[in-house]
Formats: structure tokens, C-alpha cells, sequence
């Protein structure tokens, strides 16, 4: 019965809300870059980026996006050393496959599947506690700097009348970003604390097995982890301000970093499937930055360039990656 109810929950949600919520966003993206002022003068400097010296700035956005992944790659690398040390390519093909299993589902949770993949058969299970704490380090990262972002742009947001949500977010963000990083970052520090606590639960102790390896992270890994996610945090960014020029978006890095931050921050703690995402980032990022500039257009067109590159092109090399690891399967059996 429960199963049947999961089940149920999770078909409504992909295949009802989540179609509704893309098309309502849509939409009113769709009505900010009709209403926008100057919305032709906006499209001719749109086509003219890719027809001058701004076009570096496309090249080097696509150049950073495999930074991105490398410095995940890097990191994932350096979680799981002490259960299967495995070489950066190997890593890096780990990462984009993951990539391509998170298109579909919640807030990226399927990407963990298409990493354990690459693992010995004995490992996988052990290793996605491990890509957790990766995760949760580069979730610290971005609630940090959100909160830094609603604080320094405080008296400009307050300003501003959003959507009843991110008036919501506006109103309470502060107060629930401290929270969270407070929470976060006690948890990540004293991930062994966790182990301990759970191996007391008799109902759950026979599964400690699959978290044991935390408690074997240390200090110096958990700030190598931070350090890897505060470098992907300023990819992030600059891929951002890069295309926010090439497309015409007049606004300050310093406007720009933190209005930025907040964008990821609101991502990062409202519930969203990847396959949508780009809409949703799309409308939070135009809300957030009619605080500084009336691009709309432009800005449409940054987060659609920043989901592509960074999602779509990674999922479809994952895509390939997994192809290859069947096919090397059957011919090994054979």
C-alpha cells in the first residue's frame, strides 16, 4: 500500500505538477520579455554578440563548463580514494554520467546512480554516502554565499514587490539560509557524530554499513571538499557575468555576483527536476535581476546558455559514457 501511495505521489508529481509548473513559469517568462521596454533594441544586440569580440566570452562560458565538471570530478575522486581509488578520467566519466541520470529526477538525486556505476561491484553501495558529503559541502557553499547575498542586497530587494513564493523567500530566506548553514555545516564537520548516533538505533543499525565510510573523513578531506566546491561556486559565477555581457546585460560584477547568489541560493533550497529547471531558473533569475537592469530578454537568453552548456551537453557525453559501459559488459560476458 505505501509503495502503491509512493508510486502515486511521484507519478502526480512528474507527469502533473511538474508539466503545470513549467507551463505556468513559462509563460510568465514569456510576459516579462513581451512587456520588457526596448525589447527589439534588446534582440539586434542579442544577434550582434555572436558577430563581435564578445563571442570570446561564449567561448570561454563553454571552456568553464569543463572546469566545472573537472572540479567535480576532482572531488569525487578524493571522496571515495579510501574505498576505490580511481584515476581522474575515470572520475570525470563517472560525473557526466551522473549527470545524464539527474535530467529526470528531483533536485538531482539520480546522478548518484550513474556515478556508483563506475564502481567495483562490492563498492557502489558504500560510495554514495561519500558523494552525499561532496554534495552537502557544495550546498554549504551556496547557502553561505545566499545568505551573504540577501544581507548586502538587502535594501535593494526590499524595494521590489516579488511573487507571493519569493516574497516568501524575501521575508524568511535570512532567517532559514542561517538555519541551514548553521545545521549543515555542524553535520558536515561532525559527520562521524552521525554514525555514532545511528549505530545506536537498533531499527536502523544493520544498515550502518552503507554511511561507516564517513566517519572515516577527516578534517583535512572535508576542507579539501569545501575548497573544491567554494572554486566551483566562482565557475558558477563567472560563467554568469561572462554571459551577462555577451548578451548585452548591463550590470556591475559586484551586482551581478550577488544577485547570483541569491538565484542559486533560491534554487538550491525550493525542490525542482532538472528537466524543467532551466524555466525555473529562467524566472527566478529575471525576478531577482529586474532589480538592476530591464534585460529581460537578455537574461533569458544567460540562463537558457548557462542550462544547456552545463546540463544539457554534459547529460548527452553521459549519455554516450553509459552506452559504453554496456557495451563493454557484453563483451566481456561473451
Amino acid at each position: 500500500m505505501k509503495n502503491q501511495r509512493y508510486k502515486n505521489i511521484k507519478i502526480f508529481l512528474n507527469y502533473v505538477l511538474g508539466p503545470l509548473l513549467f507551463v505556468w513559469l513559462s509563460y510568465s517568462v514569456y510576459r516579462q520579455i513581451r512587456d520588457q521596454p526596448h525589447l527589439e533594441e534588446s534582440w539586434i544586440g542579442v544577434k550582434a554578440s555572436f558577430t563581435d569580440t564578445r563571442v570570446i566570452n561564449f567561448i570561454l562560458v563553454f571552456i568553464l563548463m569543463f572546469v566545472n565538471w573537472s572540479l567535480e570530478a576532482l572531488k569525487w575522486k578524493i571522496s571515495v580514494q579510501n574505498v576505490q581509488p580511481v584515476s581522474f578520467a575515470k572520475s570525470l566519466r563517472a560525473v557526466f554520467s551522473g549527470v545524464s541520470f539527474s535530467v529526470t529526477t528531483p533536485n538531482r538525486t539520480g546522478e548518484y546512480l550513474g556515478r556508483v556505476l563506475y564502481m567495483d561491484e562490492g563498492n557502489r553501495l558504500r560510495v554514495i554516502s561519500l558523494t552525499i558529503l561532496g554534495s552537502i559541502s557544495q550546498l554549504i557553499i551556496t547557502v553561505f554565499f545566499g545568505v551573504m547575498g540577501l544581507m548586502i542586497l538587502k535594501p535593494e530587494i526590499d524595494k521590489v514587490i516579488f511573487p507571493l513564493w519569493l516574497e516568501w523567500i524575501k521575508s524568511f530566506g535570512l532567517v532559514i539560509g542561517l538555519a541551514g548553514f548553521f545545521f549543515l555545516t555542524v553535520l558536515y564537520l561532525r559527520i562521524g557524530w552521525l554514525v555514532k548516533w545511528i549505530d545506536r538505533i537498533p531499527a536502523i543499525k544493520k544498515y550502518i554499513w552503507l554511511i561507516n565510510e564517513l566517519e572515516k573523513a577527516d578534517t583535512t578531506l572535508l576542507l579539501r571538499l569545501l575548497s573544491i566546491s567554494m572554486l566551483r561556486y566562482v565557475v558558477f559565477a563567472t560563467q554568469y557575468f561572462l554571459l551577462f555581457h555577451f548578451f548585452g546585460v548591463e550590470i556591475n560584477w559586484w551586482q551581478g555576483f550577488w544577485a547570483t547568489s541569491i538565484v542559486f541560493f533560491v534554487m538550491a533550497i525550493t525542490p525542482t527536476i532538472e528537466l524543467f529547471e532551466v524555466v525555473k531558473k529562467a524566472y527566478v533569475t529575471t525576478e531577482i535581476f529586474t532589480i538592476f537592469t530591464v534585460n529581460t530578454l537578455g537574461i533569458g537568453f544567460v540562463t537558457t546558455t548557462i542550462w544547456f552548456l552545463n546540463l544539457v551537453v554534459p547529460a548527452a557525453i553521459g549519455s554516450l559514457l553509459i552506452l559504453g559501459i554496456k557495451f563493454f559488459k557484453r563483451n566481456e560476458v561473451s
